[in-house]
């Protein structure tokens, strides 16, 4: 995940990260280190915090199809 380099490029500690997500340090270094997997909602804060998508977030190629949806 890019959250490392997201944070980095705003000059930001993993503290601050950890307020804005209302979660501890230790907590935001584990989604940063991937040890553990951001749950939807912080995955979706992250997305507005940084006003980004899931996408760029995750590190999925651009381009992905959508799928169909059957009536």
């Amino acid at each position: 995940m890019r959250l490392r380099e997201l944070r980095e490029d705003r000059d930001l500690r993993q503290k601050d990260l950890a307020n804005v997500l209302n979660v501890n340090q230790n907590t935001y270094s584990n989604y940063e280190n991937e040890k553990t997997e951001p749950p939807y909602s912080v995955l979706k804060q992250l997305c507005l915090f940084y006003g980004v998508s899931a996408d760029y977030i995750l590190e999925l190629p651009k381009g992905l199809p959508y799928p169909e949806r059957n009536p």
